[in-house]
């Protein structure tokens, strides 16, 4: 199923390309929904921020947990988080090597948080860390394969 057009020539649908570098359609489709989930979950936290900025009686937590901070003050955490998160997602989408290293970093201090804010929303909080550990698989296993792709 290859051409010889030359040494950037090769199959699209999973098989060689380039310079004998493989990619998965499947791995793509990953990436993909990695930086569209990153770009959602990057607006959802921003405005999960701005609303624990501007209303800190929103959210309410139970008597004791181990660690607790001022409600504005996981605001402002997770505004900031959410943006770096939202851009990381936009720089997947190009394939940019930085995209891909800031998807993992901002994935790891997602999880973080969102294990600190499960007392204050923890279904979202379960939900945020299970999609945080799909992007981070889908950008250090296939990062340079919707690069390969186009």
């Amino acid at each position: 199923m290859s051409t010889s057009a030359g040494p950037t020539s090769g199959t699209r649908s999973g098989q060689t390309y380039g310079a004998g570098h493989q990619y998965s359609g499947g791995a793509v489709g990953m990436l993909i929904f990695a930086g569209t989930i990153m770009v959602l979950t990057g607006v959802f936290q921003a405005f999960e921020g701005l609303v624990a900025i501007l209303d800190d009686t929103f959210y309410v937590v139970g008597e004791e947990y181990t660690l607790q901070l001022d409600v504005t003050t996981w605001g402002w955490i997770h505004l900031v988080l959410g943006i770096v998160v939202a851009l990381a997602g936009v720089g997947l989408f190009q394939g940019a090597t930085w995209s891909r290293a800031v998807a993992v970093v901002m994935a790891s201090l997602a999880i973080v948080a969102n294990f600190f804010w499960m007392p204050y929303y923890p279904l979202w909080s379960l939900t945020i860390i299970a999609l945080a550990v799909l992007v981070i698989w889908a950008a250090t296993a296939h990062g340079r394969d919707i690069q390969d792709a186009d």
